[in-house]
């Protein structure tokens, strides 16, 4: 699993929100927004790793899908970022590593339905 490019970006991008969570709570004393990011933040790699351990092609699209939902993290960010609670220069790359994630669990899980649900529906139909 630790070769898993998606969990890898999912793990550093934890590793980044449990940063700004300290930032955020210690020295701005903000604690909604942050706490709203921790969460969803840190969930991904967690969805991943079960994706990973999946009992079947629909499961693993489900728990990556699972993953994927988490966007309230993007809107907490950008929250962040227009509050003045962090710079431009701290929610670009947060913001970036989001996109990043979003665009990889999407692609997987459009690749995966292309490749195992097709071929099912189109034998269901014959």
């Amino acid at each position: 699993m630790s070769e898993s490019i998606v969990y890898q970006k999912a793990y550093l991008f934890a590793i980044e929100v449990v940063k700004l969570y300290k930032l955020l709570s210690m020295e701005k004393k903000e604690f909604v927004l942050s706490r709203q990011m921790l969460r969803p933040g840190t969930s991904i790699g967690a969805n991943v790793n079960e994706a990973v351990s999946s009992e079947s092609k629909r499961d693993f699209v489900h728990k990556l899908s699972i993953a994927l939902k988490k966007r309230e993290r993007r809107l907490t960010v950008s929250l962040l970022k227009d509050s003045e609670y962090i710079t431009p220069e701290q929610f670009s790359p947060l913001s970036n590593s989001c996109t990043s994630l979003i665009k990889i669990l999407s692609s997987i899980i459009i690749t995966t339905k292309e490749r195992y649900f097709k071929k099912q529906s189109t034998t269901h139909n014959s």
